[in-house]
């Protein structure tokens, strides 16, 4: 008999007991939280797919380091074990912890954004503009245009497109430009990666011009394993050869541990240039705390060193993907609309052609999460016009994707988990005629997507 999917590489050794409701508990969960998934309990989540950011499984390695804390306020040991990780895998030389992504995305714009930049980018991420924004930059989306394409199914949909590139730094001169922010992979394209010779081109075409290049690490041992099944030249490498070769073509990254460092917390700021560094330690102990421990707790350092080391075997980051995957096919199988190809992180259903007849400015894809966990109990995510936001002027950004993310947090759920949200997904697309669209009743300034609450037409 032919395998089906690639079985765990690893045992279960814990269990944690999750919620099993009924559908009329689930309405008036969903209801009390503004149909909003973000507002819902977890103790009223039966499989949470809301996002990979912390959800994570710890190994028995990871535990047995957070035994091993060394909580000194300055010089800590695990700091030492963490920048040993960063310099090792990476081929950073500096490190400034930080309590998260975002974290290391304020200090990065703080230090490098002056008022009236641009930071170009292959597709926004929320918390990434946020910070550019409110620092003074316009962002630029320069990602190739078959990114916006839910349906079309090429490798690396994530590339940025080196004309609008080079357009961008033509129109507003290479000295508005502090920075490209290079995400490996990229989050709102559907978890879709960068090609190696993609990452060279850009940097090549950044050094020429003067200008630094960061990359968003927060899943680039994805990105890695993607280069290794799809580019020619990589198949016989290893993830961590793979990983030091892509942040060569790098000056710098920001880097959320909670997904691709397989914790719960954390996350740094990676430098070469040593003035970048120094300005960065600076501001680290305003916002964070001691340039040796940011914004962490020293087992969390030690958890998240580990983990970095973990997630460069093959065996644990292939199953990773497969997941996805598995989950992907059989939604495609069954007609149900996703990105293609499936992503790394999550499968992505695309809500404006599930729910065709809700115009994107009464939330298809706010109102399909809501759904699908009044059927099911399974928590997803909107990304699309709500994660958007608003322009300067007030107006709704439109995105061209209308997505809610099915995300996989790391050795956490089986197959048979992931059936019964495929299940649940097909049932709903069967009745998809007899949902109308949300309104707002509360939207909050910035990141509205967190917090906003809404209620049904």
């Amino acid at each position: 008999m032919d395998k089906k999917y690639m079985a765990e590489p690893y045992k279960i050794k814990m269990v944690e007991p999750i919620a099993v409701t009924t559908r009329e508990q689930r309405e008036i969960a969903i209801k009390k939280a503004g149909y909003n998934t973000f507002l819902l309990d977890s103790d009223d989540v039966y499989i949470d797919l809301l996002t990979d950011s912390g959800t994570n499984a710890m190994s028995e390695n990871q535990w047995a380091g957070l035994m091993l804390g060394d909580e000194a306020y300055a010089g800590s040991k695990n700091f030492k074990h963490l920048q040993q990780a960063v310099q090792e895998l990476y081929g950073f030389k500096y490190v400034i912890p930080t309590h998260q992504g975002r974290g290391a995305e304020n200090i990065l714009s703080k230090i490098m954004i002056k008022p009236g930049d641009y930071v170009p980018g292959n597709m926004y991420f929320t918390t990434t503009r946020a910070h550019q924004e409110l620092n003074g930059a316009a962002f630029r989306d320069v990602i190739i245009d078959e990114a916006h394409d839910p349906e079309l199914n090429i490798a690396f949909k994530g590339n940025i497109d080196l004309n609008k590139l080079e357009k961008l730094i033509d129109e507003v001169g290479a000295e508005k430009i502090p920075y490209i922010c290079l995400a490996v992979t990229v989050n709102l394209a559907g978890g879709q990666p960068v090609s190696m010779a993609n990452m060279k081109a850009v940097y090549e075409l950044a050094q020429k011009h003067g200008i630094k290049v960061m990359m968003d690490a927060t899943r680039c041992v994805e990105n890695a394993c993607f280069i290794k099944h799809r580019e020619a030249g990589y198949a016989n490498k290893t993830i961590l050869d793979i990983v030091k070769e892509m942040f060569s073509y790098a000056d710098g990254c920001t880097m959320s541990g909670k997904k691709d460092g397989i914790v719960n917390i954390g996350g740094f700021l990676a430098l070469n240039d040593g003035d970048l560094y120094q300005k960065a330690a600076n501001l680290v102990v305003v916002y964070e705390g001691m340039p040796s421990y940011g914004g962490m707790s020293g087992r969390d350092m030690e958890a998240l060193a580990r983990g970095m080391y973990e997630s460069m075997d093959y065996n644990y980051i292939a199953h990773r993907l497969a997941q996805v995957e598995y989950l992907g096919e059989k939604l495609d199988q069954a007609g149900i609309p996703i990105v293609k190809p499936v992503g790394g992180h999550a499968v992505f259903l695309d809500a404006r052609r599930f729910y065709p007849h809700i115009p994107q400015n009464q939330f298809p894809a706010q109102m399909l999460a809501a759904q699908l966990y009044i059927e099911s109990g399974v928590r997803s995510m909107e990304r699309g016009i709500v994660s958007a936001g608003r322009d300067k002027d007030g107006n709704h950004h439109y995105p061209k994707l209308e997505l809610v993310r099915l995300t996989i947090p790391r050795r956490v759920y089986t197959y048979s988990h992931l059936d019964v949200v495929a299940e649940a997904v097909i049932e709903l697309y069967k009745k998809r005629d007899q949902v109308k669209g949300l309104r707002f009743v509360y939207e909050p300034p910035v990141l509205r997507f967190f917090t906003a609450r809404f209620e049904p037409n």
